[in-house]
C-alpha cells in the first residue's frame, strides 16, 4: 500500500473534466509528494454548474487506467485509482460519498476532498456558479472536509503556481485533521457542536468563545466549513486569510437577432469585470498577488447548521505569514 498508512487518501474532483490540464497537473504533483489518490471526476466540462445534479439519471462511470500510465503514476509505489463519470462535480461527490468510492476503492476512507485546481477564478459571486466549490460544498454537506482551488486565469500558462500553493493549503489542512473523515455520512444526525449560530434566539455567550480556533479546527473537519484557493499568475508565494471580496461582471449578455420573428441568441459572458474594495476581501488579495484562503460556511445563513457568523469572524486572523491562525499548528 506505500505511503497510504502515513498519509491519509484524499478524493479529488474538478470541474473541468478528467483530463483538464490543471486537474492532471494536481493529480501528479499530490501522487509525487505521496498522497493515496482516488479520484472520481467528471468526464466532460461541467464548468459554472454550481451544485447541479442528474435525478434519476443512470450515469456511466469508467475506469481511467489509462491516464495512469500517460500521465507517469506508479500506484505500486503510492496508491492512486482514477474514474469519471458522466455527471457534475456535485454527482461525482454523491457517487463517492455515499457508496460509490468504498465499493469502487474497498477501504479508502478519505481525510479530505480537494476540488480544482480551475482554470478561472472562484471569487465573490462567483461561489455560486463554480462547479469547482459546489463538488467541495457537496462533500461538506456529507460531513467531509474540502478544499476548492482555482487559478485565476483562463489559460494554462503559469498554472505551476497554482498547484504549488494548492500543495501548501492541503499540506497545512492535513495536519489538523484525522487520518480519516470522522463525520462522513453524518452518522450522528444534528449534535451540539458548539459553533452553530444561535439565530433566532440568543442564548448567551456562545460555547466557542472558550477557544475560537479549536472550534474553528472542529467545524472543518466535520465538514462544516470549507477553504477556497484562489492563485493569482502573480503569486510571490505569500497568502491572505480572506473572506469573499466583491467584484461586478458589466455588459455580461450579448444579444444577436437572427433575423426571425421566433428566435433569438442570447450569450452570457461579461465585457469586462471590476471589484469593490473590501476589508480582508480575496478579490482584493490576488490584485496583490496574494494566494487568497476564504474559510466558507457549509451551510447557509439561518439554517441552523449555520456556523456562528461571530466565530467566522475570527477565521479572519492569520499569521504573520498570512495563513488563517485557526489552521496552523506549530
Amino acid at each position: 500500500m506505500g505511503m497510504a498508512g502515513q498519509r491519509g487518501w484524499l478524493l479529488l474532483t474538478n470541474d473541468d473534466g478528467i483530463e483538464a490540464v490543471g486537474f492532471e497537473m494536481l493529480v501528479k504533483a499530490l501522487h509525487s509528494e505521496g498522497y493515496p489518490l482516488a479520484v472520481i471526476a467528471p468526464s466532460e466540462n461541467h464548468s459554472a454548474t454550481g451544485m447541479r445534479i442528474n435525478l434519476m439519471k443512470p450515469m456511466g462511470l469508467r475506469s481511467r487506467d489509462d491516464l495512469t500510465q500517460r500521465w507517469g503514476l506508479d500506484p505500486h509505489r503510492t496508491p492512486v485509482h482514477l474514474f469519471e463519470l458522466d455527471g457534475s462535480p456535485c454527482d461525482t461527490m454523491i457517487v463517492a460519498l455515499d457508496g460509490g468510492l468504498n465499493h469502487l476503492v474497498p477501504g479508502a476512507h478519505p481525510q479530505m476532498v480537494v476540488s480544482g485546481v480551475n482554470l478561472g477564478p472562484n471569487l465573490s459571486q462567483d461561489s455560486y456558479h463554480s462547479g469547482t466549490m459546489g463538488a467541495a460544498r457537496e462533500a461538506g454537506l456529507y460531513g467531509v472536509p474540502a478544499i476548492a482551488s482555482s487559478f485565476t486565469k483562463f489559460d494554462a500558462e503559469g498554472m505551476e503556481k497554482a498547484i504549488q500553493a494548492t500543495l501548501e493549503a492541503v499540506a497545512v489542512a492535513a495536519k489538523v485533521l484525522p487520518p480519516q473523515a470522522k463525520n462522513l455520512g453524518r452518522p450522528n444526525g444534528s449534535t451540539n457542536a458548539g459553533y452553530y449560530e444561535d439565530w433566532p434566539m440568543e442564548t448567551g455567550a456562545p460555547q466557542w468563545a472558550e477557544n475560537p480556533n479549536r472550534f474553528l479546527r472542529s467545524a472543518f473537519a466535520d465538514g462544516d466549513l470549507m477553504l477556497n484557493v484562489n492563485v493569482p499568475p502573480t503569486w510571490d508565494g505569500g497568502w491572505a486569510s480572506t473572506r469573499l471580496g466583491v467584484r461586478w461582471y458589466r455588459n455580461a449578455v450579448r444579444f444577436e437577432d437572427t433575423g426571425t420573428k421566433q428566435t433569438a441568441t442570447f450569450t452570457i459572458g461579461a465585457a469586462s469585470v471590476d471589484h469593490s474594495e473590501v476589508d480582508a476581501g480575496d478579490c482584493d488579495a490576488v490584485e496583490l498577488s496574494k494566494a487568497s484562503l476564504s474559510c466558507l460556511a457549509i451551510w447557509p445563513q439561518s439554517h441552523p447548521f449555520a456556523v456562528s457568523n461571530g466565530l467566522m469572524a475570527h477565521a479572519l486572523n492569520n499569521t504573520v505569514d498570512g495563513w488563517p491562525s485557526w489552521l496552523v499548528i506549530d
